[in-house]
């Protein structure tokens, strides 16, 4: 399985934001409308190598200090799955 591995900026959210989507039972941020900006992005062949690089991306300072946060994605497969022939189906 591939992996894709991000070091996004956190966007800041104001207090009433929050209060408001915790009364309302929302949500603050929503990834799949607005995705937070990319600062690197790095893709890894399988689970350990995704995980080394995660690792090596956090000792960057501002993720230490909370200013942003890094990501591990799962693709998918790396070769595509084949039918077998004559499986009936």
């Amino acid at each position: 399985m591939r992996f894709l591995i991000v070091r996004t900026d956190i966007r800041a959210a104001a207090d009433i934001d929050i209060a408001a989507a915790w009364a309302g039972g929302g949500r603050v941020r929503d990834e799949t409308t607005s995705p937070e900006p990319r600062r690197q992005v790095v893709h890894a062949e399988n689970r350990d190598a995704a995980l080394m690089l995660a690792r090596a991306l956090s000792t960057v300072g501002a993720v230490r200090y909370g200013r942003q946060r890094v990501k591990v994605l799962p693709l998918g497969d790396s070769a595509p799955r084949r039918r077998r022939l004559g499986s009936g189906g």
